[in-house]
């Protein structure tokens, strides 16, 4: 398993940048809800060193539980934090790239500590975006305030659709998140897709939506 570091940070920080966020998604491959990231900051290197010895990581290899559980660690220890959120609706009118890039803009304009530099997980950089970043592939993994990042938007999205499940019980969204397994797979082809399918997804585009009875 590769370990994140904080060294990335600390360069940057020695460089004279004061706030360095580090940002990350999660929601882009699912077939339904909405596609969330997270911005984080950290500045305290004692700080980020316990949480890597405490076993923070990129959200995708450690479990639901432990999300959870460094979700608060995360939130009680970081300079300041903030996630951002875009909606399946959204998604369909400007597709996952440009609906990335929105959530990720939300979330670094709402943290109240102004960021001067920006790490992102990905090889895209956010357009006309006035501060200094750079994308990074795999950041998630080997930049300790994205992996950061990535547990928030994580846990965030995974509890947004634990909330869906309630409203929509026959898709099995609090097991599956969304993503297309086989079970999903079969539930949107036994009933259509529900209000919060992504449309502009296959297989959602081959098949007719429920009534709005039926929503």
């Amino acid at each position: 398993m590769i370990i994140p570091d904080f060294s990335r940070e600390e360069k940057l920080l020695k460089k004279g940048y004061k706030s360095i966020a580090g940002v990350d998604e999660a929601g882009r491959g699912p077939l339904a809800g909405p596609v969330v990231a997270a911005a984080v900051i950290f500045s305290d290197a004692k700080i980020t060193r316990e949480l890597i010895r405490n076993g923070v990581r990129d959200s995708k290899t450690i479990s639901e539980r432990k999300r959870e559980y460094f979700y608060n660690i995360i939130t009680e220890n970081a300079k300041d934090w903030s996630v951002g959120i875009v909606s399946e609706e959204i998604i369909d009118k400007i597709n996952i790239l440009q609906a990335t890039k929105v959530a990720m803009r939300k979330a670094i304009e709402k943290l109240h500590v102004k960021p001067d530099f920006l790490l992102i997980d990905g090889i895209n950089v956010l357009d006309n975006f006035p501060t200094s970043q750079m994308a990074i592939p795999k950041a998630d993994q080997t930049i300790f305030s994205v992996s950061a990042a990535s547990i928030l938007a994580k846990v965030t999205r995974d509890r947004i659709l634990l909330e869906l499940d309630k409203q929509y019980p026959d898709y099995g969204f609090a097991k599956h998140k969304g993503y297309g397994t086989k079970f999903h797979l079969e539930m949107i082809s036994k009933n259509g897709p529900c209000k919060i399918h992504r449309k502009s997804f296959a297989p959602m585009k081959n098949i007719e939506p429920l009534s709005n009875n039926e929503k």
